[in-house]
C-alpha cells in the first residue's frame, strides 16, 4: 500500500558526525519544495518518546549547513529498545500527525527505524552519519571525509615535532571494527606505519618494519594506529613494548580522540548531506520504506535497512598494498 506523505520528521541519533546539519537542512528544504510539513525531532528516539518535536521550514535551517555537530541534539535511548517505549514513541508520533520519517545516524539507530517500521508500519528513510564509514551500501558515510582532513592536519603537526625531536608517534585514532580512518589517513599523513583490525601485523613485523625504517635513514617516525587494532590491549601498551626492544627511539602517543568528530564539515560532506537528504524525501514520496540513502559510484542508491545493519563495510586491499609501497 502506498502511503500518502504529508508530514515527515526528521531526527539525528547515536553518535554525531560532521554534515549532520547539512543533511537536516537538505531534509528540511526538500520538503518544502515538495509542499511537505516537516518536523525537527530532537535528541533521537528519547525526544521521540517524549513529543520533544519543532516544526521546521526552509528559513528555519539557514546559517547550519556549515555547523559540526547536530542541532536536533543526539541521545542514546534504552527505553526506545522496548516495545512499550516504541509505543509511546509512536503515539507521540501519530499525536502530532508525523506519518513518516528520515533519522540520521549509524547501524544502532537503523536497527531501531527497522523494527519500529515492521511494528508500525510507518515508512523511514535512514541517512549514515559516522565518521568511522562502517555501514554497507555507502562508499562514504557523512563526517567521514571530513574527520579524514582534521586527523590528516593533526598528523601533519604531530610530525613537525617528531622530525625536530627524532621521535617515534604512536597516533590513535578512531576506528574500533574497521580501519577506514586509519588506513586512509596513514597514506595521506604518509605514515611509516599502519595498524589496522583486520590486519594483525603482530608486535614483531612492527618491530621489524621500525627497524627498516630506521636503517633507510628515518630519524622519525609515525605509526597510525586504529583504535580498534589488535595487536597490544591498547596504543600505550605498544609504546612500552617498543621503547623496551627500540631503545633508540623516543617514544610518545598522541589519542586523538573525539576531536575527529567536530569542526565544520568538508565541501564534500556538505554536498554529500545535501543529496542524501534529497534522494531519502524524495524516496519516502514515492513509497520506498525501510532503506538507507547511499552513495555508490556517485549515484545515489538505496540499500534496504537489514542490510546496511547487518552487512560487513570492507577496507579498500588496493589501498592497503599501496600503503606498503609507500612505507618502504
Amino acid at each position: 500500500m502506498l502511503h500518502k506523505i504529508k508530514k515527515i520528521g526528521v531526527m539525528t541519533s547515536g553518535g554525531d558526525s560532521p554534515g549532520m546539519n547539512a543533511a537536516i537542512r537538505s531534509v528540511v528544504r526538500a520538503c518544502a519544495f515538495h509542499n511537505i510539513e516537516c518536523v525537527g525531532i530532537y535528541r533521537g528516539y528519547e525526544g521521540m518518546i517524549e513529543g520533544d518535536f519543532k516544526a521546521m521550514d526552509a528559513r528555519s535551517v539557514k546559517g547550519i549547513i556549515n555547523k559540526g555537530g547536530t542541532v536536533l541534539k543526539s541521545a542514546r535511548s534504552k527505553e526506545f529498545r522496548t516495545k512499550e517505549g516504541r509505543q509511546k514513541a509512536h503515539e507521540e508520533l501519530t499525536k502530532a500527525g508525523i506519518d513518516a520519517f528520515v533519522v540520521i545516524g549509524g547501524d544502532g539507530s537503523f536497527t531501531g527505524a527497522m523494527i519500529f517500521s515492521q511494528e508500525y508500519d510507518m515508512p523511514v528513510m535512514g541517512i549514515p552519519g559516522t565518521i568511522d564509514n562502517d555501514i554497507f551500501g555507502t562508499t562514504h558515510t557523512l563526517g567521514y571525509d571530513t574527520a579524514l582532513n582534521t586527523v590528516v592536519e593533526a598528523c601533519d603537526k604531530i610530525r613537525d615535532t617528531a622530525s625536530s625531536h627524532n621521535r617515534l608517534f604512536f597516533i590513535e585514532v578512531m576506528g574500533r571494527d574497521v580501519g577506514h580512518i586509519a588506513l586512509n589517513v596513514g597514506v595521506g599523513a604518509g605514515a611509516e606505519e599502519i595498524l589496522i583490525p583486520e590486519e594483525d601485523l603482530g608486535l614483531d613485523r612492527l618491530l621489524e618494519s621500525l627497524r627498516r625504517s630506521k636503517q633507510s635513514g628515518k630519524s622519525s617516525s609515525i605509526v597510525i594506529v586504529a583504535e580498534g587494532d589488535k595487536i597490544g590491549k591498547n596504543v600505550f601498551e605498544l609504546k612500552d613494548y617498543v621503547e623496551e626492544h627500540m631503545t633508540e627511539y623516543e617514544v610518545r602517543v598522541s589519542v586523538l580522540g573525539h576531536m575527529q568528530r567536530g569542526g565544520s564539515p568538508s565541501c564534500f560532506d556538505r554536498v554529500l548531506a545535501s543529496r542524501m537528504g534529497v534522494k531519502a524525501v524524495e524516496s519516502l514520496i514515492t513509497g520506498q520504506s525501510n532503506c538507507m540513502v547511499g552513495l555508490k559510484n556517485d549515484v545515489m542508491e538505496l540499500t534496504p535497512l537489514e542490510l546496511a545493519v547487518k552487512g560487513k563495510s570492507k577496507i579498500n586491499m588496493e589501498l592497503l598494498r599501496v600503503s606498503d609501497i609507500m612505507t618502504i
